[in-house]
């Protein structure tokens, strides 16, 4: 049964490779497009009625922002996403976000054929075991022992929480000193000391790392 579709990949390779896959086994392919960006834009102006969205990150924050706001304006298209081995924070992003199915970038062709059928459907297209993975993570969010961001804060002591967060809001010695209401000494001591425990060589870094972490943020709320 043949399937109107489009496939939305950051590697045209790929993208194009699978396009032409399933074109040889008979389904209307619209459109193979690699955008960095746009690519919601693109899948909602062509209404397929499946979209095979591709991505390298799947528990990256964001990243199925796409699929939200396909779902929203034409929540008649099912999107299967295409991804890696996915991690069970991923894999319940892709369904919180509205994806119809989860097909690993191994899979065989033959995998993604059924995955395109049963999303059309209106059926969930992914392994069993990823489903229960998902759903066990969408319960139980804080069961991630792996929270980086908040493990560096408790690291600190609570000045040295006002000297990172004012390290990433880019004062100098002078002024996180003039600020925090210290000797310029102190708060050089200070900010080795963050540098130190963070294991990182510069305030960049420091910075950098805390963004990255999520730990800004909670340091952030504990000194508002």
């Amino acid at each position: 049964m043949s399937v109107r579709l489009m496939v939305v990949d950051d590697h045209r390779l790929l993208a194009e490779a699978l396009a032409s896959a399933l074109k040889l086994r008979g389904h209307r392919v619209l459109a193979a497009a690699a955008p960095s960006g746009g690519a919601a834009e693109l899948v909602i102006s062509r209404a397929p009625e499946v979209c095979l969205l591709g991505t390298a990150t799947p528990a990256e924050p964001g990243v199925f922002d796409p699929v939200v706001r396909i779902k929203r304006e034409k929540p008649q298209i099912a999107v299967v996403v295409l991804g890696p081995v996915p991690s069970p924070r991923g894999i319940a992003s892709a369904f919180a976000a509205g994806a119809s199915g989860y097909v690993r970038h191994d899979e065989r062709i033959e995998g993604v054929e059924r995955a395109m059928v049963k999303a059309r459907a209106g059926e969930s297209a992914v392994a069993p075991q990823l489903l229960t993975q998902s759903f066990a993570e969408l319960l139980n969010p804080a069961a991630e022992p792996d929270d980086e961001g908040a493990r560096l804060l408790q690291m600190l002591t609570p000045r040295e929480v006002e000297v990172l967060v004012r390290v990433a809001e880019g004062e100098d010695t002078r002024l996180i000193a003039a600020g925090m209401g210290i000797a310029p000494s102190t708060a050089r001591t200070h900010v080795q000391r963050v540098l130190m425990k963070l294991g990182v060589g510069s305030r960049l870094e420091a910075a950098a790392l805390a963004a990255r972490t999520g730990l800004l943020d909670r340091a952030g709320g504990a000194t508002g």
